[in-house]
C-alpha cells in the first residue's frame, strides 16, 4: 500500500520521506543479490546540493556488482517508476553508479571500495546500516501519522464531519418519501395536461 500511494506521488519532486523509501528499496535490493557491507551515508545539509543519501555496497566480481545495480535500478523502475538520471561504470562492473539525484547508489568491487573509501571522504555524512535506516524510516513516518492525528482531534475537521455538524441528520425514511413527493405531484400535473388536451 506504501508502494502505490509513493508512486502516485512520485510524479512531483520526491521529499525527504520519499527519498528515504526509495533508498530503502534500493538497500533491500542490494541486500536480495548478496551486496556486502551495505550502508547508507546521510549527507550533510551542506553536501545536499550533490544529493541528500549514498548508498554503498560491495561485490565480490564484476558480475555480482552489476547484477546488484540491474537489481536496484529494476526494482526502483517496477515499484515506484523512478529510474537512474545517469549510470556510469556498468560495463567494467568494478564501481557502478547509479545517480538518482536525490541519492546517489555506488556498487563497488570489494577492493574498488577500499581504495576510494568514499566513507572516508564524507566525513560530515551520518553512516547507517539499513536496519538502522528502517528504524529511522519508521520513526519519522509514525511520527508524521501523529502529527496528522492529533491535528484533526485538536480540532482541524474534516469536510465530512464540517458537513454533517451543519446540517441536522433525516432518517433514511424520510429522506425517501420527500424525494417521492416531488415525483408524485410533477406526475399528477403531466397526467392533467394530458387530460385537458
Amino acid at each position: 500500500m506504501t508502494v502505490e500511494i509513493l508512486s502516485d506521488c512520485m510524479s512531483t519532486t520526491p521529499t525527504h520521506e520519499q527519498t528515504r523509501i526509495l533508498v530503502q528499496a534500493a538497500a533491500a535490493a542490494c541486500e536480495s543479490k548478496k551486496g556486502e557491507d551495505t550502508r547508507i551515508l546521510e549527507l550533510d545539509p551542506i553536501d545536499s546540493g550533490l544529493a541528500d543519501f549514498f548508498l554503498i555496497t560491495s561485490a565480490t566480481n564484476d558480475r555480482q556488482a552489476v547484477a546488484i545495480a540491474d537489481e536496484i535500478e529494476g526494482r526502483l523502475k517496477r515499484e515506484f517508476g523512478v529510474m537512474p538520471h545517469s549510470v556510469e561504470g556498468r560495463r567494467r562492473g568494478d564501481w557502478v553508479l547509479l545517480d538518482y539525484v536525490d541519492f546517489v547508489a555506488h556498487v563497488f568491487l570489494t577492493e574498488r571500495r577500499a581504495f576510494y573509501d568514499i566513507e572516508r571522504l564524507r566525513k560530515s555524512a551520518r553512516p547507517l546500516t539499513p536496519a538502522e535506516f528502517d528504524a529511522e524510516l519508521k520513526q519519522a513516518l509514525a511520527a508524521k501519522t501523529r502529527a496528522a492525528r492529533g491535528k484533526s482531534a485538536d480540532g482541524s475537521v474534516s469536510k465530512k464531519s464540517a458537513k454533517s455538524a451543519g446540517e441536522p441528520k433525516a432518517s433514511t425514511k424520510q429522506t425517501k418519501s420527500e424525494a417521492a413527493k416531488p415525483k408524485k405531484a410533477l406526475a399528477r400535473k403531466t397526467t392533467k395536461k394530458t387530460a385537458k388536451e
